[in-house]
Parts: C-alpha cells; sequence; structure tokens
C-alpha cells in the first residue's frame, strides 16, 4: 500500500474514534444558511451548499455507522457521559433541516422520510439522554452554562418546522402529524422554559470563567430562534383540526416574545466573548462546537424573515438578510478553519507515524 493511502486510512480511523458527538451541527449550520440563501438571486449559492451539505451528512453518517462498528466502546462512553449525551441531537437538528432543504426542492418522499427518521431517532434520545442526565450526572459533571442540552430543544422543534411543511403531503397522515407538531412546539417551550431558569442562575449568581464561555453558548439563542421560526410555521400553516386553528392567537402572541428574547441575547453573547477573548485574552481557535455558533445565526436570520411573513412586518426582512450574511460569514470563517485543522492534524499523524519504532522517514 502506498504510504500516502496508509497514513490516510490510518489518520481517517482516528478521526473516526474521536469523532465529536455533535458533528452534525456542521450540516445544520451548513443547511440553514443554504435554506436562506434559496429564495436569494441567483440561487447558485444555495444550491452549492446544499450539494455540500449532503455530502457531509452523509459522509457523517458513514463516520458514525463505522464508529459503531470499530469502536463501540468510545461510542458508548459519549452516550452515557452527561456533557456529551445531549450533542447526538444535532443528528435530529441535522436531518431535518436537510430534509427542509430537500423539500424545497421538490423531493417530498424524501423529506418524509427524514421526518419520520428524525421523529424516531428524537424519540430514543429524548428519555435517554434525559435517563443520562438524571441518574449518571455528578456535581463535577454536565454543567447548565454550557448550552449543551439545548440541542434537545433545537431537536424538537426541528422537527416542527420540518412537520409544518409535509403535513399536507402526507394524506390521511397529515391531520395527525399536524397535532403532533403543536403539541412538540409546546414542548420545546417548557423545557426551555426549565433550562433559561437554571442557566440564568448559573450564570448571574455563581462564579464564571472564561472556561465556561463555549459557542455553545450560542445555542440558548439558537433555541429561543428555532422556537420562534416554528412558532412562525404553525401561524402561517392552515389547520384542518379546529382546536388547532383556536391556538393560533396564543403562537401568534407568544412567538414575536421569544424572537424578541432571541434578539435580546445575541448582544449579551457578543459580550460574553469579548470578555473571553479579549478581556481575558484566550486565543480563538477552531473546535467542533464552532458550527453551534454559526447554526444560531442563521436560524435567526430565517426566523426573522418567517416572522415578518407571519405577522407581515416588512422591516423584519432588512433585518433577516443583514444577519443571512453574518451567518454566511461566520460559515466561511469556520469551514476555512476546519480545513485548516484538518489538515494540521494529518500532518501531525503523519509526523507521528513516521517517528514511531520501525517506521521509516522520508527525505
Amino acid at each position: 500500500m502506498p504510504p500516502f493511502a496508509h497514513r490516510l486510512r490510518t489518520w481517517l480511523a482516528g478521526q473516526i474514534q474521536t469523532l465529536y458527538s455533535g458533528s452534525f451541527a456542521l450540516v445544520m449550520a451548513t443547511g440553514i444558511i443554504s435554506n436562506a440563501l434559496f429564495f436569494e438571486a441567483p440561487r447558485a449559492l444555495s444550491d452549492a451548499l446544499f450539494v455540500g451539505n449532503l455530502v457531509a451528512y452523509s459522509v457523517l453518517g458513514i463516520f458514525i455507522v463505522l464508529r459503531a462498528l470499530w469502536f463501540w466502546r468510545a461510542l458508548w462512553a459519549d452516550l452515557i457521559n452527561p456533557r456529551l449525551v445531549f450533542s447526538f441531537f444535532t443528528i435530529v437538528a441535522g436531518t431535518d433541516v436537510l430534509g427542509i432543504g430537500i423539500h424545497l426542492r421538490g423531493f417530498e418522499s424524501v423529506a418524509q422520510a427524514l421526518w419520520f427518521f428524525g421523529l424516531t431517532s428524537w424519540l430514543v434520545l429524548i428519555y435517554f439522554s434525559f435517563g443520562v442526565l438524571t441518574f449518571l450526572n455528578t456535581t463535577h459533571g454536565a454543567d447548565v452554562a454550557d448550552g449543551g442540552w439545548l440541542m434537545a430543544i433545537v431537536a424538537t422543534e426541528s422537527l416542527v418546522i420540518l412537520g409544518a411543511v409535509i403535513a399536507t403531503t402526507l394524506g390521511v397522515l397529515g391531520p395527525s402529524v399536524s397535532l403532533m407538531i403543536h403539541l412538540l412546539w409546546g414542548l420545546g417551550l417548557a423545557l426551555y422554559g426549565i433550562f433559561i431558569t437554571l442557566f440564568s442562575y448559573r450564570i448571574f449568581f455563581i462564579d464564571i470563567g472564561p472556561r465556561d464561555i463555549t459557542p455553545s453558548l450560542w445555542v440558548v439563542m439558537g433555541a429561543a430562534a428555532i422556537s420562534a421560526n416554528a412558532g412562525s410555521a404553525l401561524v402561517l400553516t392552515d389547520s384542518e383540526i379546529p382546536f388547532l386553528r383556536s391556538m393560533r392567537p396564543f403562537i401568534d402572541g407568544v412567538t414575536p416574545i421569544i424572537w424578541a428574547w432571541a434578539t435580546w441575547l445575541i448582544p449579551l453573547l457578543l459580550l460574553f466573548g469579548i470578555w473571553k477573548h479579549i478581556v481575558c485574552r484566550v486565543p480563538l481557535n477552531y473546535t467542533p462546537t464552532l458550527w453551534s455558533l454559526v447554526f444560531p445565526l442563521g436560524m435567526y436570520a430565517v426566523a426573522s424573515l418567517r416572522l415578518s411573513l407571519a405577522e407581515d412586518f416588512p422591516p423584519l426582512q432588512s433585518l433577516s438578510h443583514a444577519m443571512l450574511w453574518i451567518a454566511l460569514a461566520a460559515w466561511v470563517a469556520t469551514v476555512s478553519g476546519l480545513a485548516a485543522a484538518s489538515w494540521q492534524s494529518f500532518r501531525d499523524d503523519a509526523r507521528s507515524s513516521e517517528l514511531e519504532p520501525g517506521g521509516s522517514r522520508e527525505s
């Protein structure tokens, strides 16, 4: 086997073994920006990101299957880790975001299949993850300030958004799906209310260090933005069930409040970042959790656009447009960091292999 091919295979095996449990945040971030750009002219950038997202989703899916087959113990250790288990909800959210992009391009049956896969994965993860948090967490375990388990809320609301667009294509199952997504929207809000109470207490009344300020904190805003997006989707969707139609004024009133909360959080999160990286001088390096920062920016842009339609308030479209390009800039910076970090990791792995006993150093 050629040396390069051998090194590549060894490096890929190492990447699969240590695959970050929230790696599908890459799919979430890329997908939401692609979906937001779908209605921009020209549409070529949206389509390019969509194709890249299909590749990323497929590759990450293969990596997870291989990790389960080759490195089951490493995967299981992440699943029973209270700090990491909620990151697996990125699989659900990534699937739904990709499903929306597929539905926008007219492939309804594929979007339906992805929604049902996402729902099944959510049902398994929702009880497993909270069971791990309840029975395996310790005083030195998962920290609510990290914001990681907000991915459960993001995944829940993502089912609402994709469900709203496929419900009308499901025939006799349509009313049942419509009912379910209304209930999931309420469940997501309930979970968010629980979390934000704990989060606010942790942030404002217990000492915070630079290590506590991570990109995952942006999911606090992202969870609010996707809840507002889901609420707007329900407002814009007609339901055949009378009591669901009677809920519309409530959803219509709550959704702008959730969006306002997401808006309020943005300067606060920027302040946290300034304190960590400028005041405390912590270097900003690439980590997979940076995708958890990019996704909320893109989701806020989409939520603002959909809210402008639901509430008939066009000025929000200008805000949505501006945030979309900010999100795209953040995506470009993060994918550049990913490429550089991957190349450096490959070079370091190759160098260490050459220095191992029995290895050969090439000139």
